[in-house]
């Protein structure tokens, strides 16, 4: 199924190469997003069906019972699964906001990546920013 998709996208690629060749480099930019647009489309999907399946395999998990006495997504893999995608989403992401917006599109990009990132190691470790108190009276 990867070959299919794999010939699929050199095959866009091709036409997208062969109308830029035609039509010249006045379109090159707009030639240019849509193929861009088709790899953030196929990028999507890929991640959706990732987590669709994670998603089904956790339900399964719990119908069963073999979950222990931790809750929620809370493995090292599925940590570093959040970080990985939002880092492949933030490339797409980046590239609108600088592009539209330059720097402010790309601060605001990014704030958002990381607040992502953020409220999410806060969901799995609740007191990560309490003041600890070891005992120390003021």
């Amino acid at each position: 199924m990867t070959d299919a998709r794999d010939t699929d996208l050199k095959r866009e690629l091709d036409a997208t190469l062969h109308a830029r060749r035609e039509l010249g480099p006045e379109y090159e930019s707009e030639l240019a997003d849509s193929f861009l647009e088709k790899i953030d489309q196929r990028i999507d999907g890929a991640v959706e069906r990732r987590l669709r399946r994670t998603l089904a395999e956790q339900q399964m998990q719990v119908a069963r019972g073999t979950r222990g006495a931790r809750s929620g997504t809370d493995s090292w893999g599925e940590r570093f699964g959040f970080g990985i995608v939002s880092l492949v989403l933030a490339i797409p992401l980046s590239a609108i906001g600088g592009g539209t917006a330059h720097l402010p599109g790309l601060l605001v990009t990014w704030f958002g990546v990381v607040g992502v990132n953020v409220a999410q190691a806060v969901r799995l470790n609740p007191g990560m920013f309490h003041r600890r108190d070891h005992g120390h009276e003021d």
